[in-house]
């Protein structure tokens, strides 16, 4: 059976004090044998004295027996000579026979500090005997108690001070048990606080210490569980964030030990690494075997110890991927790896956008140079005059469209809510633009037809609608030819859109290639076709934003009968304000 700690403690005091009481009692009781012996061997010591004092009145003559009657009757009396010869003994008859004494405890003790005592059984009579033995001037007096139940109850101890141990020994055990008992309860305390601290059977959180160090220890060892586990709930939380974090996060991330090996990483990263290495794999240790990512085993392997970062980049089946090393100070690191393919191709856009827009600047700056060049450099009739200054002036419409359409796409890029939102009614919208457009539309011979209800009605910009539908037009103008039939009809609507279709019978596009990207700011199916024609070169990119600011989207196809075709979806209610 297991024993707690109160009874560990009482076990060894009891032992510890049992021994002490023990030895107590032991040491006394021969401390109190060894002084009745000697208070015997003194009364033995006299009748020695007495002995020796009759013998040396009478000469040496032997004892007479009128002094043993003196004596107690069972008292023996012995003479020995400085060689051990018997000269007497009162118990034995014939003293010839008896065999040298020299070589007895007593007489030797006697030889060597006058007087000694031991208790023995005699050689003579085979009885015991305590004898005491005292030297004088050329022989030995012996003296001899029979070593009987009287003599054996005299020297025995008084158990009085047994007694005194025992009462002693009780009091004491009871205050070892307080003792233990005070100890163990501070000891169990602790003892359940460690087994249940993360028990949610038992709460020793308002446990209750004694006021002494052991309570004092106790209570600060509970004070910094506590704060432990307060750190450790924190410590949970942040890491499960950190975690939550790394898998939602839409970068690839791995996190290596410092010998290579494979610690944490989320389903993005396996995701991009099986794109880089054309392997679909689980594992993200392939990556140190792959070719692509040879610079990154180079870095790793080669770099100085204050080199701490390193970024490269990967493309591989179309995509580009930005890969970062970060390596720790225990120098375990992470490797990141983030699809940069849409920035690398907004970098390219806004590229040759930048490109297109200096481009397009250049045309028009460039004519209206020319022509004031040409009127301030000539002496030019008025008729030529008027010619260049025209010209000079349709430059700049040109300019001037070009830097209004440009506002426009930016305006609904970063500005949407500053468009107000509205009811608008489709039918009344298109009778309004083929008002306007009616001599354009006439010079090429073009008619415009819809097939919409009445009841079409779109919660969103009256500008920005317009545009779509103006823009379209604009488009089949310049591209599509003479003689041409545009129709408009709503061919589906569902509780959230509304669903039209815009399409000429027009020449359309030749290569289905360039269908994709005419909604590209700038883009040409021919070099020259913007300009040859007018207009900004911007139309269908503002069409292309303007039904995205509407929640829709758009494509354009060649229709099977020729002309181009337009299909988008428009949201019937959206409020921007």
């Amino acid at each position: 059976m297991k024993t707690n700690y109160k009874q560990k403690i009482f076990l060894y005091f009891f032992v510890i004090f049992t021994a002490f009481a023990a030895g107590i009692f032991f040491v006394g009781q021969l401390r109190e044998k060894k002084h009745k012996t000697e208070v015997l061997e003194e009364k033995l010591d006299v009748y020695a004295n007495i002995i020796d004092a009759v013998i040396s009145q009478q000469s040496g003559k032997p004892v007479p027996d009128s002094l043993l009657e003196l004596f107690p009757e069972n008292i023996r009396l012995t003479l020995i000579d400085s060689q051990g010869q018997v000269l007497y003994d009162n118990a034995v008859s014939e003293t010839a026979v008896m065999e040298n004494h020299a070589g007895r405890p007593e007489i030797i003790m006697a030889g060597k500090t006058g007087k000694g005592s031991n208790i023995r059984v005699s050689a003579s009579n085979e009885k015991k005997y305590l004898y005491y033995a005292k030297h004088f001037d050329n022989y030995y007096v012996r003296v001899a108690l029979p070593y009987d139940i009287n003599v054996r109850d005299f020297l025995k101890p008084d158990n009085l001070f047994l007694y005194y141990i025992i009462v002693l020994f009780a009091g004491m055990l009871i205050l070892i048990n307080l003792v233990a008992g005070r100890l163990g309860k501070s000891i169990k305390q602790l003892r359940d606080f460690a087994l249940f601290m993360d028990s949610s059977e038992k709460s020793v959180s308002d446990s209750q210490f004694p006021k002494d160090e052991l309570g004092e220890i106790s209570s600060k060892i509970m004070e910094n569980y506590h704060q432990l586990k307060e750190s450790k709930k924190e410590i949970a939380l942040e890491r499960e964030k950190l975690l939550q974090h790394v898998h939602t996060s839409e970068e690839g991330l791995c996190f290596f030990s410092a010998d290579r090996s494979v610690e944490f990483y989320n389903g993005l990263f396996i995701q991009y690494l099986s794109v880089i290495t054309d392997l679909a794999n689980s594992d993200p240790a392939t990556l140190f075997t792959d070719v692509s990512f040879e610079k990154i085993k180079s870095f790793l392997s080669n770099r100085e110890t204050r080199e701490h970062y390193f970024e490269t980049q990967i493309d591989r089946q179309g995509k580009s991927f930005a890969v970062r090393v970060n390596v720790f100070d225990d120098k375990s690191f992470e490797i990141i790896i983030n699809d940069i393919t849409k920035q690398e191709k907004t970098r390219r856009l806004k590229q040759e956008m930048t490109g297109n827009i200096t481009h397009e600047l250049r045309t028009p700056v460039t004519g209206i140079r020319g022509c004031l060049e040409t009127i301030l450099e000539h002496n030019l009739d008025s008729k030529k005059r008027d010619y260049f200054i025209k010209s000079a002036y349709n430059q700049v419409l040109s300019l001037s469209e070009l830097i209004r359409d440009m506002s426009l796409i930016t305006k609904m890029e970063k500005a949407p809510q500053s468009f107000k939102s509205e009811e608008v009614v489709i039918v009344k919208l298109l009778e309004n633009l083929k008002n306007d457009m009616e001599i354009p539309l006439q010079d090429k011979n073009i008619r415009m037809h819809w097939d919409i209800a009445g009841d079409a009605v779109v919660k969103g910009n009256e500008n920005l609608l317009y545009s779509i539908f103006r823009n379209l037009t604009d488009n089949v103008i310049r591209y599509a030819g003479t003689d041409i039939d545009i129709h408009i009809c709503k061919y589906n609507e569902d509780k959230n859109f509304y669903y039209f279709s815009y399409s000429d019978n027009g020449a359309g596009i030749s290569g289905e290639q360039h269908l994709n990207r005419i909604f590209e700011r700038f883009y040409r199916i021919n070099e020259g076709r913007t300009r040859d024609t007018g207009g900004s070169g911007l139309g269908l990119s503002i069409v292309k934003n303007a039904v995205a600011f509407h929640k829709g989207t758009i494509v354009a196809k060649n229709r099977a009968g020729g002309g181009l075709e337009f299909l988008f979806k428009l949201h019937k209610t959206m409020n921007y304000e």
